[in-house]
């Protein structure tokens, strides 16, 4: 038994390992890229409030709301309340880098009005995916403990399957968002190219590498998630594995 629980531990180690490295390199590829282009004024003189008012306009998308908000990189679109969240960083900033970060959050409500399949797969699965991971790791002890006290055996695997399926659902979420997030970003070149918002070249590659370092950090989750989902499998199989001994 020591054995076991020592394998297990270092197993989990192993994986975990490379979870923390992506995340630490994927949240500084996004802040220093951010950064870098924070400091690049538009040629435009737009400020990312600006382009989220024109794009919504442009796009005839009426009733949507654009407020600033607090933090920095916390931008986000709100389906529920119909609002666009700018934060510190990117609402009043006439950057390039805010520009861009503006634009990606209007290719979220260009999804939205146009019922973007992966996009309306993801909204769906917020609510399933919060209320089953909390789930997961007490049907699995419920499930071992059924195993080990009673001769419900059959029962215990049902359960534990089920816990193991809930928690696989972060993993699925992960999975849906990320060509989500690839399409706003591809949705925000397109309509900067096409408003001239961005004039030179320069400015459009620059905004072109903030939005590509967005998306890594969404690739960077997809892995970790896969990884934590792994090492949850791994304590799963050691704890049915000592019940049935």
């Amino acid at each position: 038994m020591f054995y076991d629980i020592y394998f297990i531990y270092l197993i989990s180690g192993i994986i975990l390992l490379p979870c923390i490295f992506i995340s630490i390199w994927a949240s500084a590829k996004v802040h220093s890229t951010f950064a870098k282009y924070d400091a690049m004024p538009t040629s435009t003189d737009w400020t990312g409030s600006d382009t989220a008012q024109m794009l919504l306009e442009r796009n005839n998308l009426n009733g949507i709301r654009v407020q600033p908000g607090k933090g920095k990189l916390t931008d986000h679109f709100n389906p529920a309340t119909q609002t666009v969240t700018l934060s510190e960083s990117t609402y009043s900033s006439s950057s390039v880098a805010a520009v861009a970060v503006s634009a990606h959050e209007i290719g979220h409500v260009l999804q939205k009005e146009e019922e973007y399949i992966p996009y309306r797969l993801r909204t769906v699965l917020v609510p399933i995916t919060n209320f089953g991971t909390r789930l997961a790791l007490p049907l699995v002890l419920i499930g071992a403990l059924l195993q080990w006290l009673t001769a419900a055996t059959e029962i215990g695997n049902i359960i534990v399957f089920i816990g193991v399926c809930l928690y696989g659902l972060s993993t699925v979420f992960s999975l849906v968002t990320l060509p989500v997030e690839l399409n706003a970003s591809r949705r925000a070149k397109n309509m900067l190219a096409e408003t001239g918002v961005l004039v030179t070249d320069e400015e459009k590659r620059a905004a072109s590498k903030v939005l590509s370092a967005a998306a890594m950090t969404y690739v960077a989750a997809l892995l970790v998630s896969l990884l934590y989902f792994l090492r949850f499998l791994l304590y799963v199989f050691l704890l049915v594995g000592r019940n049935r001994k």
